[in-house]
């Protein structure tokens, strides 16, 4: 795993196979998304996410992840979260095993958002 840190950017990297799966901080992935930079991609199931989920994240259950399928826009960086970051981790290794060179994902998921401070609607 390589650690970078740039002001208050901390960037996680670790190599999956041929790819990167990228751990995004909450800081981060909030600052991307206010500037139309990103696109936030829930990977829980469909209870979990109308209970509580980050406004603006779109659904994408990994029961049913297909990662030529994967909701994002082109331009914009797509970054998957879930609640602590073990259901991200499996739909990033799917999203390298298809192709992708690297993997974002919202390091800590939705705990992570909610430590920082940050809403989250239901």
């Amino acid at each position: 795993m390589l650690f970078i840190e740039k002001s208050y950017i901390q960037l996680y990297i670790t190599a999956m196979s041929n790819g990167q799966l990228i751990d995004i901080d909450a800081r981060t992935v909030r600052d991307w998304l206010q500037r139309g930079e990103a696109v936030l991609v829930d990977v829980r199931e469909a209870e979990e996410y109308a209970e509580e989920r980050i406004p603006g994240t779109l659904p994408y259950p990994l029961s049913r992840f297909d990662p030529h399928g994967l909701p994002g826009e082109p331009g914009k960086k797509t970054v998957l979260t879930c609640f602590i970051g073990g259901r991200s981790a499996q739909a990033a290794e799917q999203l390298i095993a298809a192709g992708h060179a690297q993997a974002f994902q919202l390091d800590g998921g939705l705990f992570a958002w909610k430590e920082a401070g940050f809403a989250t609607e239901a």
